[in-house]
């Protein structure tokens, strides 16, 4: 069995093979918002995707992130651990409340701000957007 690691297929241009991306592998010079750290696992320059960017991302108990948006992308979000308060809106002035197990859509040009709603554990969730690129883009509050 031939093992690559992700970064060297990528180089190649081997567009064939399946990609295996370990949790140290994951790229940490990722765009950020405040309060809310991200890590790339998928897109362009790890992996030549061509329409997909893939992460982990996760927030400390009792934070919230700065407001931002992601462009153009449309983006899917799943917890894997934790409750997070979506505040949306011109304003944030609507919010939606999630756990673990759930899914958030996120249209483009949605402005949003993430809120851990506990003082005691981190929220962590899986976040996929239609860009080879992780696209934030911090706006005032």
């Amino acid at each position: 069995m031939t093992r690559i690691a992700a970064s060297e297929g990528a180089r190649r241009g081997d567009t064939k093979k399946l990609r295996l991306i370990r949790p140290g592998e994951r790229n940490l010079d990722t765009a950020q918002s405040l309060g809310l750290h991200r890590e790339t696992a998928i897109d362009g320059k790890s992996v030549g995707a061509r329409t997909l960017w893939m992460g982990f991302a996760r927030m400390d108990p009792g934070v919230t992130c700065a407001p931002h948006h992601h462009g153009n992308s449309e983006s899917g979000v799943y917890l894997l651990r934790g409750t997070c308060r979506f505040q949306f809106g011109e304003n944030l002035e609507r919010s939606i409340d999630a756990r673990q197990g759930d899914f958030v859509y996120v249209p483009p040009f949605a402005i949003h701000q993430e809120v851990n709603l506990s003082s005691k554990e981190p929220v962590e969730f899986i976040v996929v957007r239609d860009s080879p690129e992780n696209i934030v883009v911090s706006v005032g509050s």
